[in-house]
């Protein structure tokens, strides 16, 4: 692959200039929507304001810094050091020694994170956004104020259009202060020198899951401290159960109902206290990972006097069309309740804001975003849980396919999981459909295809599957919905 050339992006303007649109962030939601407004023919501006260690603009947000691309790329290492070191022998491959360069496991990381920032870059380029390295802070509806990193020139731009796109980060507990050395957020969790020997995460959800997947993985004893009683709760009950046995089994301790009292630095290690129904316990661990969710990026985002509208937990106030109160002033991806805080969310809300501006209207339907787990196996799903179903009183049929009876999945050993298909028992139209296996995350997005163009589990028994696939785990969920044949 060619080397690309480092991220420029523009100064900030020195007198006032004037757009379409400006986009504050540049995340999925706001690089996303900024190139979409490009391509309608609106002059666009783009600021963000991330930088990676070295002090270089890095775009892409969280979700490409400090989330999911990194941990999906240290997970998929993490993949490889396991396999070498558990599951060759049986393929006929014999490895004499195998050791951890965690070093360069991160610089593998980083390189895919700065080819990914140059292309979001490079698109900004082709598509003429202007991208401005800065703090931004919305004045009122029509103008943002940007301050460069040295606070050197602060400058004011105008737009007919404002798009907040800010994304969201780590929430605090007060009983465990983040140190960043051994009482560490998720973003620092990305980015360890060492293997921890023993190590304790607060949160088992999803990114306390895929964190805790990389690290057990490269041969840290791992204990999730999970403040609920359920486990994975947003996900179908029957997944999240087959998830814990299967977790479990891959050695990751799920101590749930377990609700930190304190974390404090003792010597080099950090002492964990902690309540569950059997009383207090204490634990020593190496590093303590803090994973109990994200809130909204929204503290500064505003002057007071813009009258920017945000709830009690800092959530911009938008309508379905993701207007503010403010005329002509949009909110997108973390930094509302319209949905969960996941990627594609954002992506779409970028896309149909700015096709809203632009005199179109595609809205985004909330009620069909997937949702994926990116550990090992994954967890994907769309639509509804049993569990919501029967409590609404629906009446409902289920189809299950384990992954173990797919041949894909026993040629590539990974049988772990299964489908889930869940249709009206009256009219078989699909209302739920949830996987935990290899490829979940693929998989699901033939799920989403169908339930967007209201298929029936008889139109997905009817589609013919290639054999062997993991899809075909699909194809066997609807048949068993049938009572046919599933193999």
């Amino acid at each position: 692959m060619a080397k690309k050339s480092a991220i420029v992006p523009s100064p900030p303007p020195a007198s006032m200039l004037s757009f379409d649109v400006i986009v504050i962030g540049a995340g999925p939601a706001g690089y996303s929507s900024a190139i979409r407004c490009a391509q309608l023919g609106l002059k666009t501006a783009c600021i963000d304001n991330w930088h990676d260690k070295k002090g270089r603009s890095s775009l892409g947000g969280t979700y490409l810094n400090a989330g999911c691309v990194a941990s999906i790329a240290l997970l998929e290492s993490a993949k490889i050091y396991q396999s070498i070191s558990e599951n060759l022998k049986e393929h006929g491959i014999q490895v004499e020694t195998v050791s951890v360069d965690i070093a360069q496991m991160m610089q593998r990381k980083n390189n895919i994170i700065g080819a990914l920032s140059q292309q979001i870059a490079d698109a900004f380029a082709h598509h003429k956004v202007t991208c401005i390295q800065a703090e931004a802070k919305l004045l009122n509806e029509r103008l943002v104020e940007i301050t460069p990193a040295d606070h050197s020139s602060v400058s004011v731009i105008e737009a007919k259009h404002i798009i907040l796109a800010t994304g969201s980060s780590p929430i605090d507990l007060s009983c465990a202060p983040i140190d960043n050395e051994f009482i560490i957020d998720t973003s620092k969790a990305l980015n360890l020198d060492a293997v921890p020997k023993r190590l304790a995460i607060i949160g088992a959800g999803i990114i306390g899951l895929e964190l805790a997947g990389i690290w057990n993985r490269l041969g840290a004893e791992t204990i999730l401290l999970e403040a609920q009683e359920s486990f994975l709760s947003l996900a179908d009950q029957q997944i999240s159960r087959e998830a814990y046995r299967i977790y479990s089994k891959q050695g990751l301790e799920l101590r749930l109902g377990a609700r930190v009292i304190s974390a404090k630095k003792s010597g080099k290690k950090v002492t964990v206290e902690y309540q569950d129904s059997e009383g207090t316990h204490a634990l020593r661990v190496d590093k303590l990972i803090v994973s109990s969710g994200r809130k909204p990026n929204t503290e500064n985002l505003a002057a007071a006097e813009a009258d920017l509208l945000l709830d009690e937990n800092g959530y911009v106030h938008v309508d379905e069309n993701c207007r503010t109160t403010l005329p002509g002033v949009y909110a997108i991806g973390d930094l509302t309740l319209l949905g969960p805080m996941i990627a594609h969310k954002g992506v779409e809300e970028g896309l149909f804001v700015a096709e809203q501006i632009a005199g179109r209207h595609n809205p985004v339907n909330y009620d069909l975003l997937p949702s994926v787990v990116f550990t090992d196996p994954e967890i994907a799903w769309v639509g509804q849980t049993e569990q919501a179903l029967r409590g609404m009183g629906e009446s409902i049929k289920v189809g299950t396919f384990p992954l173990e009876s797919t041949a894909r999945a026993q040629a590539s050993g990974q049988t772990d999981g299964m489908v889930k298909i869940i249709a009206h028992a009256q009219t078989d139209a699909l209302l739920g459909i949830h996987i935990i296996g290899a490829q979940a995350s693929e998989m699901i997005a033939e799920a989403v295809l169908a339930m967007e163009f209201s298929a029936s589990s008889e139109d997905l028994a009817r589609i013919i599957h290639a054999h062997p696939t993991f899809a075909k785990a699909l194809h066997g969920a609807a048949l068993d919905l049938k009572n046919k044949s599933k193999y």
